[in-house]
């Protein structure tokens, strides 16, 4: 029998141990909760879990609104993003202006938007590179482009859809082009333009339906009901642009969606609202339910009134507001999202959800800038999200990189764009003892 205090000598050891092993002793041995799970850039690290509920929600205006936006830096020599033990970062590609959402093509080829530039890139590289070997202009899109997809979805797609600000084109497309076979077709010569300007789109699993995700044009419907006509919502079209109907609504910026593997459960990233206080109200990301109503501009995170809103009547009661799967620390600023389904992670990231949250302005201290792993269990989420890649705030406090878009590749890495830095990071997985 071992006594208490020999117990805790060997305890001790074990630790030490495993801070030999892995580098550090893995946060993933304990989630953070409550008011714990609230805090800043300097509380980010690979392994280190949160868990935000609704009952952890403080009062609005607990703490005054700030305004603490981010001076992008240069990233500093020889710094690199922080990662698990067992996995490598390397520079896919640099230089780029302004990368965002990617999409990969059914022979991996990476699509990319390069929004500063008004351009669609197409990069590739022999499965296991660390860097891509060839980058080119498939087309320019104008008004930033951002939300890219292939239809009809399988291995013989005929189009690339792109949707940027003002409209949703597409482009003749047979696998393997690394430039448009012909001129672009306008399917939705006018999106609303003006406030959140990301445009995503998504073939639907089906190959039926094209889904556009629209953001509003301000913080909680500051202009009045009209100017939102259309907008805070995810919408469905026919391919030709035609029969637009509401999936969903009440999504202040639904930023990009994904569909499960192997399932047509559509999930979205969601920017919540601004100006109640430092830990007020969380982003997130959610399954999204046919017809819901996720609150916005009246309710925030279920049945929370926004007394500032006046303007409007609430289509439904505050009970039926639907409370999103994982909630995110206030500000993060979630943008890109992908599932895992790959064989090359350890196992436990199978299926398992991928977020990048671009970092806050609206926050004392400042939060996000990381890509995070949403922890799923028989394809629902458990509220969890643990810090993948961080890494991207200096000790000063200086930004020089800030996450956006993240996709699997057909060799089962990750890869994630930094419109901070302008460069895309690659994550593999080179082996030894799991991270858990």
């Amino acid at each position: 029998m071992i006594s208490r205090r020999n117990k805790s000598i060997t305890l001790a050891i074990v630790a030490i141990s495993l801070v030999g092993t892995y580098g550090v002793v893995r946060a993933a041995d304990r989630v953070l909760k409550g008011q714990d799970a609230f805090g800043d850039y300097t509380k980010n690290a690979p392994g280190t879990v949160r868990k935000i509920t609704v009952s952890d929600l403080p009062a609005p205006y607990a703490t005054k609104s700030s305004s603490n936006a981010s001076r992008i830096s240069s990233r500093p020599k020889d710094v690199m993003p922080q990662v698990p033990t067992g996995f490598t970062v390397s520079i896919f590609a640099d230089h780029l202006d302004e990368p965002r959402q990617m999409r990969l093509a059914p022979n991996g080829d990476i699509f990319l938007s390069e929004s500063g530039s008004n351009r669609i890139h197409v990069l590739s590289a022999p499965a296991g590179a660390d860097k891509a070997v060839s980058d080119t202009v498939f087309a320019d899109v104008a008004s930033k482009p951002y939300g890219i997809t292939f239809f009809p979805p399988g291995p013989n797609p005929q189009y690339v859809y792109v949707a940027s600000t003002t409209e949703l084109v597409r482009f003749p497309y047979h696998v393997g082009d690394t430039k448009a076979s012909g001129p672009k077709q306008t399917i939705i010569p006018k999106l609303p333009s003006g406030g959140h300007w990301t445009r995503d789109v998504l073939a639907t699993p089906d190959g039926k339906h094209i889904l556009v995700s629209i953001g509003s044009a301000s913080n909680i419907q500051d202009k009045g009901p009209d100017a939102e006509q259309g907008r805070a919502n995810i919408l469905e079209f026919n391919p030709d642009g035609s029969g637009q109907r509401t999936v969903a609504s009440g999504t202040r910026n639904p930023v990009t969606m994904a569909f499960a593997p192997g399932s047509n459960q559509l999930w979205s990233s969601v920017q919540e609202r601004d100006l109640l206080g430092d830990n007020l109200p969380p982003d997130y990301v959610t399954a999204i339910k046919e017809g819901g109503f996720y609150g916005w501009p009246y309710f925030y995170t279920g049945n929370h009134r926004d007394d500032r809103v006046t303007n409007g009547t609430p289509p439904v009661q505050g009970n039926q507001v639907i409370v999103p799967d994982v909630l995110f620390q206030p500000h993060s600023a979630v943008l890109g999202i992908a599932f895992y389904s790959g064989d090359k992670f350890p196992a436990e990231y199978r299926n398992d959800l991928f977020a990048a949250l671009h970092g806050s302005w609206n926050r004392s201290l400042r939060t996000g800038y990381k890509l995070v792993r949403i922890k799923m269990r028989d394809g629902k989420a458990t509220g969890e999200y643990e810090d993948f890649m961080t890494g991207f705030v200096t000790d000063k406090g200086e930004v020089w990189g800030r996450p956006v878009g993240v996709v699997m590749l057909q060799d089962g890495s990750l890869l994630m764009s930094d419109d901070g830095s302008g460069t895309l990071w690659r994550v593999a997985y080179t082996g030894g003892v799991s991270p858990h």
